[in-house]
């Protein structure tokens, strides 16, 4: 039981962070009703530049400094490529975001080469004591961060006009443009809160008990993906389930792995593919999306 708990407890952790990154694929889908494939650049940038700013300007400086960093490289990629590209047809535009993350990531890794940087936090290897459960301090601080991020999310979502002018933009957008949304000015404002929240994910990847950033840090954003379709692409409430479901079946696959063996070697990193397909399957626009209804 205690396994179980503890695991447990991890993969609630981790699926706080996976939520974090999935609600940018939402939010970008939203605006944009483009898949960003470009996202995992966005998480690489923004823990690039935490952790190479950490000594100069102190943990909480450079966190905050990597989060503005990857909201501006979202912003400059909406503006300077994405909004080049609007007319086109959405599946042209995913190719795009490929392409981008393409170009940036292999510079990021250029950069990073083989290092392992540390990001400075504060937690540390320190842990907790739940009665006969450790839990690592970064764990519990990555659901706290997460939650509170994601709560002030949906509440500026649902109660000011930039929440109400995406909603906008997300059901018509030509009914939207007509009644005075900027649609430009919404885009780029999700590209840029999507990397801000990738910024943040981030640290809580690389942190305690992972050694640090990396280049295959960025490969987390392929983790969250299946969380933002399972959950369904169109809902923020669904990349938080979508996120949690995720995190809680790749903890318990990885750390039962070993019963598990008539599945094949490495069960965790496919379990949550396995979900999402077997998600899919029943509800095709994921357990929280919109069904399009289409008359023939």
């Amino acid at each position: 039981m205690t396994t179980f708990l503890e695991l447990l407890l991890g993969g609630l952790s981790m699926g706080s962070v996976y939520a974090l990154i999935a609600l940018g694929f939402v939010v970008i889908f939203k605006a944009t009703e483009v898949v960003n494939f470009a996202h995992a650049s966005l998480l690489l940038a923004g823990g690039y530049v935490t952790a190479t700013l950490h000594e100069e300007l102190g943990f909480w400086g450079a966190l905050l400094a990597g989060a503005l960093s990857a909201a501006a490289v979202g912003a400059a990629i909406e503006f300077l490529v994405m909004r080049r590209y609007r007319g086109q047809d959405q599946s042209v535009l995913a190719i795009v975001t490929i392409g981008v993350d393409i170009l940036l990531i292999t510079d990021l890794t250029r950069r990073l080469g083989t290092d392992v940087l540390p990001l400075g936090d504060p937690w540390g290897d320190r842990v907790v004591h739940l009665g006969a459960v450790t839990v690592p301090q970064t764990r519990i601080a990555a659901i706290l961060a997460a939650g509170l991020l994601i709560t002030v999310f949906l509440l500026v979502f649902r109660h000011t006009s930039w929440g109400v002018a995406m909603r906008a933009a997300a059901e018509q957008p030509e009914t939207a443009a007509l009644m005075g949304v900027r649609l430009g000015r919404v885009s780029l404002a999700a590209w840029a809160v999507a990397g801000a929240l990738a910024a943040v994910a981030a640290l809580f990847l690389t942190v305690f008990p992972t050694p640090g950033l990396e280049r295959a840090t960025s490969l987390a954003a392929l983790k969250a993906f299946p969380a933002a379709i399972l959950g369904g692409l169109d809902s923020t409430s669904g990349a938080l389930a979508g996120g949690l479901i995720v995190g809680v079946t790749e903890a318990l696959a990885t750390g039962y792995q070993s019963q598990l063996t008539f599945l094949g070697r490495g069960i965790g990193d496919l379990a949550p593919y396995l979900v999402m397909v077997a998600v899919l399957l029943i509800r095709p626009a994921g357990l929280f999306g919109t069904k399009e209804l289409a008359r023939v």
